[in-house]
């Protein structure tokens, strides 16, 4: 029994041994190593996933050549493999670095678009890329604002930028979800029997998104506040509206042809 530990406690050790010699190896390799050598080998961790080992290289590159095209690929890189990763903070924290340190790189609009991806990713949850469970609407507005502004800085400052396109389809996809959370809180405001509240929302819903999908329901809900309210005329006019652009909505039937109190002819 004795024997049989002793063997293994032995062949552990040198199974150690050899690991240290295998690092020692590695970092010896590495002593001499140039910028371009650092970044062949933090690209190739990335283009095999393992997205914290690329952020360990490219950092030991920007530490040990901190000028020239590699450091600032190097930024750029680990941006993009703590995005991957999940850690969108530490992301746009080395975004907002380089787009900092190089306002003018030939890059930028990448470095914004990325920057512009993850903060959507972090306030927006899994709806990051068109896709996921959970609801846009359903976030805090102040956070797709947000997202929505830097996707329109991106769009506004290179219009023909290879991302521009999806970075549009992304501004629309906020302008939705802004929409459906205002109509959420119109909603709620009418439940609870806060007709003006749920008025003022409503109205708010057709000044800022006049092309949303939501714009139905919410002259529904105009219609309903304000014959809560007691106010016949102006539930009749927002009737009218509703009959004019959707015809087919019973709320609409009743005051299709009446004239609005405003209408002089």
């Amino acid at each position: 029994m004795k024997r049989s530990v002793t063997a293994v406690l032995v062949a552990a050790l040198g199974m150690m041994l050899a690991s240290c010699g295998w690092l020692d190896r590695k970092l010896d390799e590495r002593r001499d190593w140039q910028a371009a050598d650092w970044y062949r080998a933090a690209k190739e961790e990335l283009d095999n996933g393992n997205w914290l080992g690329a952020v360990k290289l490219y950092e030991q590159l920007e530490s040990k050549f901190p000028y020239g095209r590699f450091a600032q690929q190097a930024q750029l890189d680990a941006a993009y493999a703590y995005y991957k990763e999940g850690e969108t903070a530490q992301s746009i924290a080395a975004l907002d670095r380089f787009i900092k340190a190089y306002p003018n790189h030939q890059n930028l609009d990448y470095a914004l678009y990325l920057k512009a991806l993850a903060n959507f990713k972090e306030d927006l949850g899994p709806l990051a890329g068109f896709l996921g469970g959970q609801d846009l609407a359903d976030r805090d507005p102040k956070a797709a604002r947000e997202s929505f502004e830097m996707f329109k800085e991106l769009v506004n400052r290179f219009p023909d930028s290879r991302y521009a396109e999806d970075s549009r389809a992304r501004m629309d996809l906020l302008v939705d979800a802004l929409a459906r959370h205002e109509l959420h809180v119109a909603r709620y405001y009418l439940r609870r029997g806060a007709w003006l509240s749920a008025v003022n929302r409503s109205q708010d819903i057709l000044v800022r998104f006049p092309g949303s999908p939501v714009r139905r329901e919410a002259l529904e809900i105009l219609v309903e506040g304000y014959d809560r309210m007691g106010l016949p005329e102006l539930r009749d006019d927002a009737k009218k509206v509703l009959a004019r652009n959707y015809p087919a909505d019973p709320l609409a039937a009743e005051g299709r042809n009446r004239r609005s109190w405003w209408q002089f002819w």
